[in-house]
């Protein structure tokens, strides 16, 4: 989400990701997801299967809606506030927090969970749980969109400052 969040904003002050560089991360990101799943059932000695979890109650989607929405929000206010750098621990802090205080166990991310339906544990998702968990997670972005453009109205300026994309041109000193 936060890449498309970053694509959005982009394309409101003309920063940010291209949609072909938007499509590329989702491909990534998603391939990473399903093989950090299937490496992480190989260490834990677990058959890769797909999940029967059921995740489609309004309390996991309300969940998902909360975890995406500050996600978003510390992501983008960090970039905002030129505290950046700060991003990769206050991420991992915060999902690793939001996996306690959501009932969701805080997705997300659209390739989080699809990398999950791989997972047939207390992490996994069942697939006929993944679109509601999807559409509550672009509700998610967009409530973490409109609470940084309320608290941050400069925040689509700082688009480019969040997923860096690489560039063609070599860098100049």
């Amino acid at each position: 989400m936060v890449s498309l969040v970053d694509w959005v904003l982009g394309r409101r002050s003309g920063t940010g990701l291209t949609l072909q560089e938007l499509g590329t991360y989702i491909v990534a990101q998603t391939a990473g997801a399903i093989s950090g799943s299937v490496v992480a059932n190989a260490m834990f000695d677990v058959s890769t299967s797909i999940s029967g979890k059921d995740r489609a109650t309004t309390g996991h989607l309300l969940g998902e809606v909360v975890a995406t929405a500050g996600l978003v929000l510390l992501i983008f206010a960090l970039a905002t506030t030129t505290r950046g750098v700060l991003a990769a621990p206050a991420v991992g802090a915060y999902i690793g927090a939001a996996y306690w205080f959501t009932s969701s166990t805080s997705f997300a991310n659209p390739a989080v969970t699809v990398g999950r339906i791989i997972s047939d544990t207390f992490a996994g998702i069942a697939p006929a749980s993944v679109p509601g968990f999807v559409v509550a997670q672009l509700v998610g972005a967009a409530v973490g969109v409109g609470l940084l453009l309320v608290l941050f109205p400069s925040a689509a300026s700082t688009a480019d400052d969040v997923v860096l994309a690489h560039s063609s041109e070599p860098a100049t000193s």
